[in-house]
């Protein structure tokens, strides 16, 4: 059994906490407190580390981590010293008797990677901040152009994935959706359903590959009135990386 826990860090951060019937492996642990209490209350035996890419609100915690337990700590190249196993695009990560695809995701920064799982038909990815539910991370280091085809395949997951992003966003990037596509039946109902979860407290994610397709605005820059409307507000009519473009510098000032 493969069981996802979300251990809410800092303000709107999840951390997650795999666990099979052969220990845990916690991805992104930006802070180290509510993971060691977390691990120590429900007795769970830590036998490794993903990370998805340097920024410290996720990677904040190695130091601590490291102190307290001799596992691999698997990420992308980088300036983390912490990470004693790194791994590129292509590569296949064994960890709790299960096997990861490392995807190559630059855009929010140079170095990001996210890691998927087929699980036997039951696929779930790790995606950090590059895919949040209903939208994508900023562009710090990469080109819209580099996220736009970062942000592609993982679309072309199976429909079915689940979708582990690393903040609460969710909400407030549907209302931006909805700037993009207040006609998209999909993207209301959605909406609807978040701003329920959210007043009981409730978290938002996992999302899933179909419902990103159906509603995040940046991963339909294809469609006809997302380019209309593109070209509407600031006079560009382009291809769908254009419009990508276009669509996050627009979220960027929202």
């Amino acid at each position: 059994m493969v069981e996802v826990k979300a251990i809410n860090a800092f303000t709107d951060n999840y951390i997650w906490l795999l666990t099979t019937n052969e220990g845990s492996v916690v991805i992104d642990p930006g802070d180290f407190r509510p993971v060691s209490e977390y691990i120590k209350k429900n007795n769970k035996d830590l036998t490794g580390v993903l990370i998805t890419h340097h920024h410290f609100d996720h990677t904040g915690g190695l130091k601590n981590l490291t102190k307290d337990y001799d596992i691999p700590i698997i990420g992308p190249k980088n300036n983390i010293s912490e990470i004693n196993k790194v791994v590129k695009h292509g590569d296949k990560v064994n960890i709790l008797g299960l096997e990861f695809d490392v995807i190559a995701v630059p855009g929010h920064t140079l170095d990001h990677i996210a890691f998927y799982c087929e699980n036997d038909g039951e696929p779930f990815l790790f995606c950090g901040d590059t895919m949040f539910a209903g939208g994508c991370g900023r562009i710090f280091e990469g080109t819209a152009h580099q996220m736009y085809d970062s942000l592609q395949l993982l679309k072309n997951l199976p429909k079915a994935t689940k979708v582990y992003c690393a903040h609460e966003y969710t909400e407030q990037n549907l209302e931006f959706a909805l700037m993009v596509e207040p006609k998209n039946s999909d993207l209301q109902a959605r909406y609807a359903y978040v701003k329920k979860l959210r007043s009981e407290n409730k978290i938002t994610v996992p999302s899933n590959i179909d419902i990103e397709i159906k509603t995040n605005p940046f991963l339909r820059c294809d469609q006809d009135d997302i380019k209309k409307l593109v070209f509407e507000k600031y006079d560009i009519n382009g291809d769908n990386p254009t419009t990508f473009k276009a669509v996050r510098e627009w979220k960027d000032s929202f």
